[in-house]
């Protein structure tokens, strides 16, 4: 087996989601989740095909955002795998429903950090075997930080 670490493209620090499903059916549920979840969500999703014809299927409210997630994914070239490229919402809004598409097995992040995928390729095909999402920590947080993750959180309406 080679181990490759495939890095995602990511201009401006957008917002993804990392998973894997299992049906060609994917991208058009991955698309209702998201268009149900969050009125006027731009986004784009992209899934590869494991059989048949293999090809990259993309989705989206946003073009752009579907070009990306389906050059990301061919890059990634592992089959039953998605990527949504959130525009103008986060994944916290969006991600339980993700979860609930029938056809979602697995979410391996979701996250606007740098991300690379590390993958394995045998003379079957590729496979994720796991992310690097954004970078090692610098410390433990202390009383100050904690109170400043507290007041951010609640600033933002996450937390009351």
């Amino acid at each position: 087996m080679e181990i490759h670490v495939v890095g995602i493209e990511n201009p401006g620090g957008l917002n993804l989601i990392l998973g894997q499903s299992h049906f060609i059916k994917t991208v058009e549920d991955l698309h209702e989740a998201l268009v149900g979840t969050v009125p006027g969500v731009r986004f784009g999703a992209a899934f590869c095909e494991a059989s048949g014809v293999r090809l990259v299927r993309t989705t989206g409210t946003d073009p752009e955002l579907a070009r990306l997630a389906a050059r990301n994914m061919q890059a990634v070239g592992c089959g039953h795998a998605f990527l949504v490229v959130l525009g103008n919402a986060y994944p916290v809004n969006v991600l339980d429903a993700v979860r609930r598409v029938p056809e979602v097995c697995h979410v391996y992040c979701a996250t606007a950090n740098p991300l690379q995928v590390i993958v394995g390729e045998t003379e079957q095909g590729r496979g994720i075997l796991g992310v690097i999402d954004g970078q090692p920590p610098l410390g433990v947080e202390g009383p100050d930080d904690i109170a400043a993750r507290h007041q951010l959180l609640r600033k933002i309406g996450y937390k009351l």
